[in-house]
């Protein structure tokens, strides 16, 4: 005889949550960071803030208002932003921290063309270049850390959508 699971299926709403509070507590780290540990950030640190706050937006919507569509909606639109954030991470180590100046790469044009740089630019605007802000945390790339959270962040926002999905 098969047994009837009466339990509701668990929500993603508390996942969202923790996905927004972990991404407005990364910007936060960035920021004490930037202004207690003297780490001034470069066109693609500014960038990963901006995504960590687009992500923040998603889970926090999908959080407050709930619901399968704006949940698997929300949750399934945090992955490309993961995604692009982890990318970006990446190519700040690998490919923008080799060089000598990153003026005008896809970052820095994202950057100036949000308009977040002159609106508030104690927290987006760029201080430094990318070889210039190579900084290491406990040893590891400070963009590793960075681009690990967004693995992890685009994890949860897939389990999230495949939760909500049933």
């Amino acid at each position: 005889m098969r047994s009837i699971n009466l339990r509701p299926a668990p929500s993603g709403r508390p996942v969202l949550a923790l996905i927004a509070l972990a991404c407005l507590a990364a910007v936060g780290f960035a920021l004490f960071a930037q202004y207690q540990l003297d780490m001034q950030p470069c066109p693609w640190c500014i960038l990963q803030r901006v995504l960590f706050l687009l992500i923040a937006i998603l889970a926090g919507l999908g959080a407050l208002i709930g619901g399968r569509v704006v949940t698997v909606l929300s949750s399934l639109l945090i992955v490309p932003a993961a995604a692009s954030g982890a990318a970006s991470a990446w190519y700040q180590h690998f490919v923008a921290a080799k060089t000598s100046s990153c003026n005008l790469t896809l970052a820095d044009r994202i950057v100036s063309s949000l308009h977040l740089d002159t609106a508030l630019p104690a927290a987006f605007e760029v201080r430094s270049s990318c070889a210039d802000a190579a900084a290491n945390l406990v040893g590891v790339p400070f963009e590793f850390w960075s681009l690990a959270l967004f693995v992890v962040l685009g994890l949860a926002g897939l389990w999230c959508a495949l939760r909500a999905r049933g």
